[in-house]
């Protein structure tokens, strides 16, 4: 399928002095523009064999010039991390012809600020946080529908936050917007970090 990409331009004197107000815009124009799950993000990783791996987590917050999410600190991407914390994220709004690509370093949040979201979260996905061995191999779904179910025995009231879960930040190096454009000439502006601030610099599609 051929895509003609009409969708928009980006260009330097549209940008925002700060490229966390950018990515507010951007990701303001997803949620208006309903997509489903706007602040899917695909997170990548390398492990010690350099071997990388990418999944999707949800971006929960901005919170101190970094993008926030939470997960199991036993999980793959966690360990990964401890051994080696620079990662990237991209935000891939397909439908808007848009994409932000984020490349940075994560560090673990205070338990208070995994303790001030875990407070929201749903019963179930808290059970749920309880009963997985993240990224272990295990017998079949019969075995994670019984450790749920042991788990909300356990915890009829309020369900305590685990030691093994919790929050990460990452904090970008450089933040890249993408727009497609006609003919295959995107627009890609990026802003990188430097002592003085941030600088914009346009790629090359």
């Amino acid at each position: 399928m051929r895509r003609r990409y009409t969708a928009g331009r980006l260009l330097e004197r549209d940008l925002a002095a700060d490229p966390f107000d950018e990515f507010r815009a951007w990701l303001h124009d997803a949620v208006a523009a309903g997509l489903a799950e706007p602040n899917a993000m695909v997170l990548s990783t390398v492990g010690a064999d350099g071997q990388p791996s990418s999944r999707t987590v949800l971006l929960k917050g901005i919170d101190d010039g970094g993008f926030v999410f939470f997960t199991n600190r036993g999980s793959r991407k966690a360990l990964e991390i401890e051994a080696n914390a620079l990662v990237s994220l991209c935000f891939p709004w397909i439908a808007m012809e848009r994409q932000v690509l984020v490349c940075g370093a994560a560090a673990t949040v205070p338990r208070a600020a995994s303790q001030a979201y875990w407070v929201t979260r749903p019963r179930e996905s808290q059970v749920g946080a309880w009963a997985s061995r993240q990224s272990t191999v295990i017998g079949g779904r019969d075995e994670l529908e019984a450790a749920a179910a042991d788990v909300a025995r356990r915890y009829p009231g309020d369900v305590p936050l685990p030691e093994f879960w919790g929050g990460y930040r990452v904090e970008p190096s450089s933040i890249e917007f993408w727009q497609g454009g006609l003919a295959r000439l995107h627009d890609r502006l990026r802003y990188r970090r430097e002592d003085a601030g941030w600088v914009v610099e346009r790629l090359s599609p």
